[in-house]
């Protein structure tokens, strides 16, 4: 499914389900301290029901199973949906592929609302009411974020520039370290309680940094099948001469917590 924002990549269509099969196999990249700092705030624990907004191939879901909560996942793309079905075998996960603008989950039906790389890409007129509507009193909404830094990195900062020359408009480039984002319509109903912004050294081989870039919307989302041979072949060409073959790029990750005020 085609997706168009003129706020995004210059209003350059892009579909996640393009990159569905690399995205599940080259997106599981969170490293445990990821996690951690969500255990760390008492949330998607046992005892609590959770909803994860553009769950992707559920990396989140999947991940955070172990620590009993009961997840539910909703995605757009149908291929993403797909792909977190079966990855997610022996688990009990429902997935439902549904933009985030359209869900019809009963009144109080969940205790946290999470949303992964993917709060940006939501209308939150729509959204943040049905958001008040779907949570329990008190409920939480958690945001989570995490990106290469191409300015302090040089492996990033060169895969990135190789990114930019086959798609000058993809604007998830030059990415530095800041808080997450919240629009404004959120305070009406929710209050901030807690933000946080932390450096990650993320392990790496040649091959699946290359995926990690395929997968990114400048790339295997927006840009056509020759092009992404193309940029391949450059790319591996690249990483060849300026990777080692197992190597950490440099991340950060934010993470951002809102609480319902009823």
């Amino acid at each position: 499914m085609n997706i168009t924002d003129k706020n995004i990549d210059g209003g350059k269509a892009f579909d996640w389900g393009k990159t569905s099969a690399d995205y599940a196999r080259f997106r599981d990249i969170y490293p445990q301290e990821f996690y951690d700092k969500i255990i760390g705030r008492n949330l998607c624990v046992e005892g609590q029901s959770v909803l994860d907004l553009g769950t992707g191939t559920g990396v989140l879901p999947r991940n955070m199973y172990r620590y009993g909560a009961k997840w539910t996942g909703t995605d757009i793309s149908k291929e993403q949906i797909t792909q977190a079905r079966t990855l997610s075998v022996g688990m009990d996960i429902a997935y439902f592929d549904v933009s985030a603008e359209n869900l019809d989950f009963p009144d109080d039906s969940f205790d946290v609302v999470t949303a992964c790389q993917c709060f940006w890409y939501f209308d939150h007129v729509k959204l943040e009411p049905e958001l008040v509507r779907m949570l329990k009193p008190g409920g939480r909404i958690l945001l989570l974020y995490m990106a290469w830094l191409p300015l302090e990195d040089r492996i990033a900062g060169a895969s990135e520039a190789l990114a930019l020359q086959y798609n000058p408009a993809w604007s998830g480039a030059g990415e530095t370290v800041h808080p997450i984002v919240i629009p404004e319509i959120y305070g009406q109903d929710f209050e901030p309680v807690y933000h946080e912004e932390y450096l990650l050294h993320v392990p790496f081989t040649r091959e699946s940094w290359h995926g990690r870039m395929k997968t990114c919307r400048g790339i295997g989302a927006s840009l056509n099948e020759q092009e992404i041979l193309s940029w391949e072949r450059e790319h591996i060409r690249l990483l060849s001469e300026i990777a080692p073959a197992a190597f950490t790029v440099l991340h950060y990750g934010a993470v951002a917590e809102l609480k319902m005020v009823r």
